[in-house]
């Protein structure tokens, strides 16, 4: 991957797993831009999602992680903007599979079913893993509406 910025968001759920992966990739020499939340007080994960979707849709970042604690909330927000492909990831065989097949470029991830090794484990994959193309990109190009 060229670009070694990448934007996170989270609800309440899926803080203390952020802050953990966040520290993992400030380590790795990764620019984060964190959209929140920043505690683990209750909130709508769709107010910080959407910065994320936006984010990736007008291309200010390449690829994105966002939590909660099923991840599916998080997922079905983002997946609402153009451009973005989010996969729910709860294994790396997961994660390296939306990236490879799917050329996904956001990573949600289950917060509360998934231990923080195992995520990030997930998050290492899908940075790591490049998109096929050949007969993915076909069908990738017939997602958006």
């Amino acid at each position: 991957m060229e670009s070694k910025k990448i934007a996170i968001a989270c609800d309440h759920a899926g803080f203390q797993m952020k802050e953990f992966i966040k520290k993992q990739l400030v380590n790795e020499g990764y620019e984060i831009v964190d959209y929140g939340t920043d505690s683990d007080a209750s909130v709508d994960y769709p107010d910080y999602a959407h910065k994320v979707g936006a984010a990736i849709s007008n291309a200010e970042f390449p690829l994105g992680f966002v939590l909660c604690g099923s991840g599916n909330g998080v997922n079905m927000t983002v997946n609402k903007h153009k451009g973005v492909r989010s996969a729910l990831c709860w294994n790396e065989e997961i994660a390296r599979l939306a990236r490879a097949h799917n050329n996904a470029n956001i990573c949600a991830i289950p917060a509360r079913f998934i231990p923080a090794q195992d995520a990030w484990r997930i998050a290492q994959t899908f940075l790591s893993t490049d998109f096929e193309g050949g007969r993915h990109e076909n069908r990738i190009n017939k997602i958006d509406l």
